[in-house]
């Protein structure tokens, strides 16, 4: 692989920035659960490898189960997740695949289950992990071998 910059050196005040949000997510209400399925799914999708390897191990060490960790990208075919972390992931998925559009049935959904506060801070988590898949990617940011 090519070297490429490390966004943090090079701009290190748009990096502190994006980190900036990170830690306003970190210290809304939001689970670390519903945080560590936003960061997962949205790595997933977008194929950040550094940030799926970061996050899964995060949410291992909270707690998580390897099962649904696994079962993750296909969510819809388990009984794993309650009703607000499926709403929580058909958002995730639809606000990272925006050329789609946001459905008007996905939106009222987790407005009704999550309130305009909780979704509102959802749709951040969703929006700054999507950032971070974007700076990994480009900056090819690899996981470390353990």
């Amino acid at each position: 692989m090519a070297k490429r910059i490390k966004i943090d050196q090079v701009e290190p005040n748009g990096y502190k920035a994006i980190l900036g949000l990170e830690k306003f997510i970190e210290s809304t209400p939001l689970t670390k659960t519903h945080k560590d399925l936003i960061k997962i799914r949205a790595s997933q999708i977008n194929g950040c490898a550094f940030c799926i390897d970061m996050h899964t191990k995060e949410a291992r060490k909270a707690g998580e189960t390897e099962q649904r960790i696994y079962a993750l990208n296909a969510w819809r075919d388990t009984p794993f997740f309650t009703e607000e972390e499926r709403a929580i992931l058909s958002l995730t998925e639809e606000v990272t695949l925006i050329s789609n559009h946001v459905k008007d049935e996905t939106y009222t959904e987790a407005a009704d289950l999550l309130g305009e506060t909780y979704l509102a801070q959802v749709i951040l988590a969703i929006i700054t992990i999507n950032a971070w898949n974007r700076i990994g990617i480009t900056t090819l940011l690899v996981p470390p071998q353990d």
